[in-house]
């Protein structure tokens, strides 16, 4: 299964660092990052499509990103 998160961020530059510096709650949280997309006209939307090997670990993951408090949606996917 697939997760496809939008975040809405005003400085893109420090988000990817504290993405990136991320890394290792994902992976413990079975996530593994596929592709990061950031929106061609106003670059303050990220939409990053994630995999998801257990569903309450990313679940729990989500909920704990929510916390800081940026706005962030997040998708379930599964192939068709």
């Amino acid at each position: 299964m697939q997760i496809l998160i939008q975040i809405d961020t005003p400085d893109f530059d420090a988000w990817k660092t504290a993405w990136d510096d991320d890394y290792e709650d994902r992976m413990q949280a079975g996530l593994s990052q596929m592709q990061i997309w950031r929106d061609a006209d106003k670059g303050s939307t990220v939409l990053v499509l994630l995999d998801a090997n257990d569903r309450k670990k990313a679940e729990a993951w989500l909920s704990k990103e929510r916390g800081f408090g940026g706005a962030m949606t997040a998708t379930f996917l599964r192939t068709a």
